[in-house]
């Protein structure tokens, strides 16, 4: 069965210093969750935040961080901090990608650092990565030349992507999965919205994910509140 993590963005508004982030952990596990990703670290020391973590039971899954700190100087930086924090994966948010050029210039930073960084490294979508740009060939068909992704549900069914589909002929790429709901293209929590969620966990079921991350990029009326109703469907799904 998936194991369930959330992202931090999520409970952003919980969060303005590393002591915030350590608070909020014993929480986030109380609440049904057995990891988290992050989106950005609020200065917190690695070896701090991996003990914080390790005493709330909880797995550093992944983290979205800035292309920049892939790359150059800047990546043996974040090497460190990966390895010392105990990150099964490391990826990013999203990067300049509406060109070919663009989307093979985050192939090959990922295919140059994953050696570094010892860990696999990971793209996440949103809506326009599913745009054709060259030959039929997307932004997911050559960001994912280089690395694997994360596919955002939300915003691939916003694309008019098919995500059972997508996730179940494409798993050998897809490592991660967000669930996510919303209309319009307005984020909401699980079961609110009219995203295509059987399917997902379908998909998911299917084919051996191993972690599905609950993300809202616009969480009422906080972030925590927003997470405890999602959890809802997360744990009759998946438990």
């Amino acid at each position: 069965m998936a194991k369930l993590a959330i992202q931090l963005y999520t409970v952003r508004d919980h969060i303005d210093s590393a002591e915030d982030l350590y608070a909020i952990l014993p929480k986030l596990k109380e609440m049904g969750f057995d990891g988290v990703e992050f989106a950005g670290f609020h200065d917190a020391d690695a070896k701090t935040l991996k003990a914080k973590l390790d005493e709330a039971g909880l797995v550093p899954v992944g983290a979205h961080i800035g292309m920049d700190e892939y790359e150059g100087d800047k990546l043996g930086e974040t090497a460190r901090y990966v390895k010392e924090l105990g990150l099964l994966y490391a990826g990013t948010g999203g990067a300049a990608h509406g060109t070919v050029e663009e989307c093979e210039k985050i192939a090959d930073i990922f295919r140059n650092a994953e050696p570094v960084l010892g860990v696999p490294t990971y793209y996440h979508n949103h809506t326009e990565e599913f745009t054709p740009l060259e030959n039929g060939r997307t932004a997911m068909d050559i960001i994912s030349d280089g690395t694997k992704l994360e596919i955002d549900t939300y915003w691939s069914f916003c694309a008019g992507v098919d995500n059972y589909k997508y996730i179940t002929e494409n798993i050998d790429k897809i490592i991660l999965v967000h669930m996510k709901d919303g209309i319009d293209r307005h984020p909401m929590a699980l079961t609110e919205g009219d995203c295509d969620l059987d399917a997902v966990a379908r998909a998911v079921k299917d084919t051996g994910i191993e972690w599905v991350i609950l993300e809202n990029d616009d969480p009422e009326p906080c972030g925590l509140e927003d997470a405890a109703r999602s959890m809802e469907y997360l744990l009759k799904t998946f438990r």
